[in-house]
């Protein structure tokens, strides 16, 4: 009976440190991130389940020099502050650095005038959008393009190239026809990036995706339980513990 103090004690000790640990790893090094559009297609889809590896990219401080850290590559799928509103997170593919000079024509990204290799694009679109294919083009406006961004890529345009400042990467989704990325909204500064995409833990698709989708009540619990009794038929088993390239 009087061991029952110090063993209630060591579980309290043992259950603390296991918060301590686990806020410490959720902080500082990975975070959990869900997909919730297609422009990342085919590479990450709707209803997978990231875990974000934080610590891929330095600071630019004294702990660079200590931890694993290297610079933002172009090719690199990242995770990053939405910088037209940084409560949201977005993730897309870097395909311009600092001091790069980009330019697409008809849908291919041209770097210091050399066509990327980009075996992961996928074009979803039949039609010819000139601004998104054709970029950067100053002569007309497109709705869908920030004002603040219209304006500011105009001193950055030369021969008909923008050209990437110290501090910001240009990036893209890889279904280049559903993505608003710095083609409409400019570019992600280094301190919004969160991270890179390590793995996808889960991957659930859709109820209409090859399962039978519940066609009525849309109340949120009624849809909870149906993915929890069907979880094994939504799962993509193909997708999940899959690592990202």
């Amino acid at each position: 009976m009087n061991n029952q103090p110090s063993v209630w004690l060591g579980s309290v000790q043992s259950l603390l440190t296991t918060v301590v640990i686990a806020v410490f790893v959720i902080t500082f090094v990975v975070q959990a991130f869900q997909i919730p559009s297609e422009s990342m297609e085919n590479t990450l889809l709707i209803g997978d389940y990231l875990l974000v590896n934080k610590l891929r990219y330095g600071g630019g401080g004294l702990g660079d020099h200590l931890l694993p850290y290297r610079p933002v590559e172009r090719g690199d799928i990242v995770v990053f502050h939405y910088p037209v509103n940084p409560s949201q997170h977005f993730v897309k593919r870097v395909v311009g650095v600092p001091g790069d000079r980009i330019r697409l024509i008809q849908g291919a990204v041209y770097v210091h005038g050399v066509r990327l290799n980009e075996p992961y694009v996928r074009h979803s679109s039949r039609f010819h959008d000139a601004f998104r294919d054709d970029f950067p083009r100053l002569n007309v406006a497109v709705p869908e393009v920030t004002s603040t961004w219209w304006r500011e890529m105009h001193t950055l345009v030369d021969d008909g190239q923008l050209i990437i400042p110290k501090g910001y990467y240009f990036v893209l989704g890889d279904n280049r026809d559903e993505s608003l990325d710095s083609r409409y909204w400019g570019f992600v500064p280094q301190e919004n990036i969160i991270g890179s995409p390590l793995l996808i833990y889960w991957s659930v698709r859709s109820s209409g995706e090859g399962t039978t989708a519940p066609t009525a009540p849309s109340d949120k619990l009624y849809h909870f339980a149906y993915a929890l009794t069907h979880l094994f038929q939504l799962t993509r088993w193909e997708r999940t513990f899959h690592l990202v390239n």
